[in-house]
C-alpha cells in the first residue's frame, strides 16, 4: 500500500467516525480536551506535527511516539483556574525497530466544594475528579517517514456522587520529510463511549475531534512554525450568545445591516486554526508563542482584549533534564500555568 493510499483509508475512516460522533455544545469528559503538555500550552494549545524528542508532545497524536523515546519519563502539572489542577505522566518504551509504546496517566482534580441546600444550610464538603488511563502504540513504516500511532484510554470520573466510566481511542498518522524539514499529521481523538453514565439513562457524547496539522523549518532558521485545524466534523464552531446577540437590523434606521460574506467565512475558518511558533536561541533553550483564534473570540472582552488568546513559554535542558513552560491567557480573569519536565532513564547509566 503506498502513501497516497494510506492517507486516502486514514481519512476515510475520519469521515467514517465522524457520521457516527456528531459533536454538540454538550459532550462529558471535558477533562480530555485540556492541554498536557507546557510546550503544546505554549504553542496555542494544539500541535500535532511537530516529531521529535518530547515525549510530553505525544499526548496530543500517539503517531509522534519515536524509538528516541525508549525509556523516558514525562510529567505535566497545570495550576488552571479556581483552586483545579490538573497533570499527566507517562512513560515510554521501544518494543522493536520502529514500534514503539508508552503507558500514561491523566488526572484533574476540581478541588473541595462546600455542600449545601437551596436555602444555605451546609453539610460538610465534597471533592470532585476525573481520570484517564492512556496506552498507546505507534509503528513506523516505508523508511520510518511515515508513522501510524492509536491510544486506548479508561477514563473515570467522579463529581460527588455521581460515577461515569467510559473508554475512547484516538488514531494519528504523521508523515515526515526530513531533508525538508516538513512532517503533516491527522488525528481522531476521543472516539468513544460511555458505559456507565452519571445518570441512569442520560447517557453522554464524548468530545470527539477529528483534526490536521503541519509544521515547518525553513532553511537556515532557526524558527519552526506549525499550523492545526481542529474540530474538521463541524464547520459552524460559532457561538451565540442569547445576552448579546448579532445585530441584524439598524435600531435606529430599521434597516437590515448587510453581513460581509468574506469576513464571515473567515472568521468561521480561523476559529478552527491554532497557530504555533518556536525559536531555537541555542541547542539548550527554545522561545515559544502562540495564538487560538477562537478563544480569543469566545473569551475576550470588547471593550479591553489584551491579550486574550495568546500563549507564550519556553523550553530549557538542565543536565538531563528537559524543562518546559507554558502560560496560556484565557481572559483578564485569569492565565493557566503549565510545566513540563522529562528526562531519558538511559542517561543515568554510566555507559560501558
Amino acid at each position: 500500500m503506498n502513501i497516497r493510499k494510506l492517507f486516502l483509508l486514514f481519512f476515510v475512516t475520519m469521515t467514517s467516525v465522524a457520521a457516527f460522533s456528531q459533536v454538540g455544545t454538550i459532550n462529558t469528559y471535558k477533562f480530555l480536551t485540556l492541554p498536557i503538555s507546557a510546550r503544546v500550552t505554549a504553542l496555542g494549545g494544539n500541535l500535532i506535527s511537530t516529531r521529535d524528542h518530547d515525549l510530553n508532545v505525544s499526548f496530543v497524536n500517539p503517531a509522534l511516539l519515536t524509538d528516541t523515546m525508549n525509556n523516558n519519563v514525562a510529567m505535566s502539572y497545570i495550576n488552571y483556574f479556581a483552586d483545579i489542577n490538573y497533570g499527566y505522566a507517562a512513560f515510554a518504551k521501544n518494543i522493536r525497530k520502529n514500534e514503539n509504546f508508552s503507558a500514561g496517566i491523566q488526572y484533574l482534580n476540581y478541588g473541595k466544594f462546600i455542600r449545601a441546600d437551596e436555602i444555605g444550610n451546609t453539610y460538610g464538603t465534597f471533592s470532585s475528579n476525573e481520570m484517564s488511563l492512556n496506552l498507546s502504540y505507534a509503528r513506523s513504516v516505508f523508511d520510518s517517514n511515515l508513522t501510524v500511532g492509536t491510544t486506548l484510554k479508561t477514563i473515570y470520573s467522579n463529581l460527588d456522587a455521581y460515577t461515569s466510566v467510559g473508554s475512547a481511542v484516538d488514531l494519528g498518522l504523521i508523515y515526515n520529510r526530513p531533508l525538508r524539514d516538513f512532517t503533516i499529521a491527522a488525528v481522531i481523538k476521543n472516539a468513544g463511549y460511555q458505559w456507565k453514565p452519571y445518570i441512569k439513562g442520560n447517557r453522554e457524547k464524548l468530545p470527539f475531534d477529528m483534526q490536521i496539522g503541519f509544521s515547518k523549518k525553513p532553511k537556515h532558521v532557526p524558527f519552526r512554525y506549525s499550523v492545526t485545524y481542529q474540530n474538521l466534523e463541524q464547520w459552524n464552531l460559532t457561538i451565540h450568545d442569547p445576552n448579546n446577540p448579532t445585530l441584524t437590523v439598524d435600531s435606529l434606521t430599521s434597516a437590515a445591516i448587510k453581513q460581509n460574506k468574506v469576513q464571515l467565512f473567515g472568521d468561521k475558518l480561523m476559529r478552527h486554526i491554532v497557530i504555533g511558533g518556536e525559536f531555537a536561541l541555542t541547542k539548550n533553550f527554545f522561545l515559544r508563542v502562540g495564538y487560538n483564534y477562537q478563544r480569543r473570540k469566545e473569551l475576550k472582552i470588547p471593550e479591553k482584549t489584551g491579550m486574550t488568546g495568546f500563549s507564550f513559554g519556553f523550553g530549557l535542558r538542565v543536565y538531563k533534564f528537559h524543562v518546559s513552560y507554558g502560560r496560556a491567557v484565557y481572559s483578564l480573569a485569569g492565565a493557566s500555568n503549565n510545566f513540563s519536565i522529562s528526562c531519558d532513564i538511559n542517561n543515568f547509566y554510566s555507559k560501558k
